[in-house]
């Protein structure tokens, strides 16, 4: 496997991240990089998953507000992201791969009593995460994400996106980013979005996750989320839905949860506003359901 690590001085002063690296091998030699904030020994971690095609950076302004709150912040870069090592070969790159790197990362950090919070990729990982470690898990906050069968319909909206990710020259992170927000990004936040990338040998990663998604259902990923869905229609730990009212493509979709998950039933699920990217327009509220969630445990 041909791996590049982005240079640590593309990382130098970059606005609101003030957060000590950290870093964990998650096999193959890969080394994952994570924030790990507030006190290792208080009662609830919070696991804080991005997406496609951010990086911890994304969680900058929640990780305070739970922190504050007394809980450990566990925000990860996954593997082609970030401070993470980057697979120059997208074919390098699987669903079950990243679950793998995901798992190990948590379990080598001996990880419990877990309220995740994800979003996009995140939920493609994190939900998957969640029911095969269940008994290290305590609730679940979602926001604008899914866990895809293959026997939904599949807005154009992203099939669109694929087809951008796939074959497009131009491929600019920061721009994709804002694309995604009701927010305009500051120049330093647009720095800090492009730094993980000096070119486009570091980007396999952010081109592979579209194409991973499991549209159809006899593949192996969408099968195996069937399956997922099966165990989280009988999850009963607290479930709170925080989608937004303007991500083309997931908004709505809050619902599809709630009828299907006995831990949503009487939670205060609440609609956020901002694009796909909620953490950079709702951050404070989307931290604070975090920390509602935790009342409840």
């Amino acid at each position: 496997m041909d791996i590049v690590r982005t240079p640590e001085d593309r990382f130098k002063r970059l606005p609101n991240y003030p957060f000590k690296p950290n870093y964990l091998e998650v096999g193959s030699g890969l080394r994952m990089h994570y924030v790990d904030e507030g006190a290792t020994a208080s009662a609830y971690t919070v696991l804080m998953l991005h997406g496609e095609p951010t990086w911890s950076y994304l969680y900058r302004f929640m990780i305070p507000i739970c922190e504050a709150a007394g809980h450990r912040v566990i925000a990860p870069d996954l593997i082609g992201f970030g401070k993470s090592d980057k697979p120059a070969d997208i074919n390098d790159y699987s669903y079950g791969g990243h679950f793998e790197w995901l798992r190990t990362f948590v379990l080598e950090l001996d990880l419990r009593n877990i309220v995740l919070v994800c979003q996009d990729w995140g939920s493609l990982l994190g939900l998957r995460l969640a029911v095969a470690l269940d008994e290290r898990f305590a609730g679940i906050v979602l926001s604008n994400g899914f866990l895809p069968t293959g026997q939904q319909n599949i807005p154009l909206a992203f099939k669109a996106w694929r087809t951008f990710a796939r074959f497009s020259p131009w491929f600019p992170i920061s721009r994709i980013v804002e694309a995604g927000t009701f927010k305009k990004l500051s120049s330093g936040e647009r720095l800090a979005y492009d730094a993980p990338f000096p070119s486009g040998r570091y980007k396999a990663g952010t081109r592979a996750f579209p194409r991973l998604v499991p549209t159809e259902a006899h593949l192996p990923d969408a099968q195996e989320n069937a399956r997922v869905w099966t165990e989280l229609e009988n999850w009963r730990k607290p479930f709170i839905t925080a989608f937004t009212n303007g991500d083309p493509i997931m908004r709505g979709g809050d619902r599809y949860f709630q009828e299907r998950i006995p831990g949503c039933q009487n939670m205060p699920h609440r609609t956020l506003t901002g694009g796909h990217f909620v953490q950079e327009d709702s951050p404070f509220e989307l931290a604070q359901t975090a920390n509602e969630l935790i009342k409840l445990l």
